[in-house]
């Protein structure tokens, strides 16, 4: 019985270590090998596509960590990841940090560290157009969405009567709704905002006023991995006071864009 009970804290110890190496310091260890590894969408814009004359990932997520990676002095290899797959991806140690518009939430921040909010919106639908004015009009209705996805939760409790389609990502989702397979699509304002803005017959859809739920995204780091996040977190103050994180923003979703939104977070209120 002893060597029983021995052998299971020996198996503990040996995990708890493992984790612990696993948090490592990515810091470190990213700038010895002069690259950061980022987990990031490939297919979502205005937050990660590739953009079609370069064929390389783009976007608002992306400029983000370009940030980042200069300050640490380190190049950045971008690896597509999806809403199911980031969170393991980046516990397994595939990837460094999660840039794929991820919310912040207590039940993630249990399993990894986030950094201070660098985005903010609110989770709406896409309908056709003039189908949908209040949440009963949904009752009963077959809604997409991604799998992983915090939206996944919310439109559950937001409809209970709806059935929840989860989609590998957002496209598909949106695709179910153009073959009337799906009534809405559900996910964050910005990200529909993305999806509608490439829609070839965009004038069929629609975002209602509807929210159900705020959304702030955080950049996401092993649990545990102390100096990378106090590192992240203090270039994002420092891009938000040198004007470099409005730039950023202004690019993908200033007046001069067809993503047009209010910036209305503040990075700071993390702090």
């Amino acid at each position: 019985m002893k060597k029983l009970v021995t052998l299971f804290m020996i198996m503990a110890l040996a995990a708890i270590t493992a984790k612990s190496a696993l948090a490592g310091d990515t810091l470190a260890d990213a700038k010895k090998k002069g690259v950061l590894v980022v987990g990031c969408k490939d297919s979502l814009p205005p937050f990660g596509y590739i953009d079609e004359k370069t064929r390389q990932i783009v976007g608002y997520d992306i400029d983000f960590v370009n940030a980042i990676a200069k300050k640490m002095g380190v190049k950045v290899e971008l690896k597509p990841v999806t809403s199911a797959s980031r969170m393991p991806q980046l516990q397994e140690g595939h990837i460094d940090i999660i840039a794929a518009t991820m919310t912040k939430n207590a039940e993630r921040a249990k399993v990894i560290d986030f950094s201070h909010t660098y985005f903010f919106t609110g989770q709406k639908f896409i309908t056709k157009k003039g189908s949908v004015k209040t949440l009963k009009d949904l009752e009963g209705k077959k809604i997409g969405t991604a799998k992983g996805s915090t939206s996944e939760q919310n439109v559950k409790k937001a409809v209970p009567s709806a059935t929840v389609l989860s989609f590998d990502d957002y496209p598909q989702a949106f695709l179910a709704l153009q073959q009337g397979k799906v009534a809405a699509v559900t996910t964050d304002e910005a990200i529909l905002a993305g999806i509608l803005a490439k829609a070839p017959n965009k004038s069929q859809f629609e975002i209602p006023a509807l929210q159900i739920s705020d959304e702030p995204y955080g950049l996401g780091m092993r649990k545990g991995d102390t100096n990378f996040v106090n590192f992240v977190n203090k270039t994002i103050l420092e891009m938000e006071k040198s004007g470099e994180a409005k730039a950023i923003f202004d690019r993908w979703f200033g007046p001069s864009t067809q993503f047009h939104l209010d910036r209305t977070f503040k990075i700071t209120a993390d702090k």
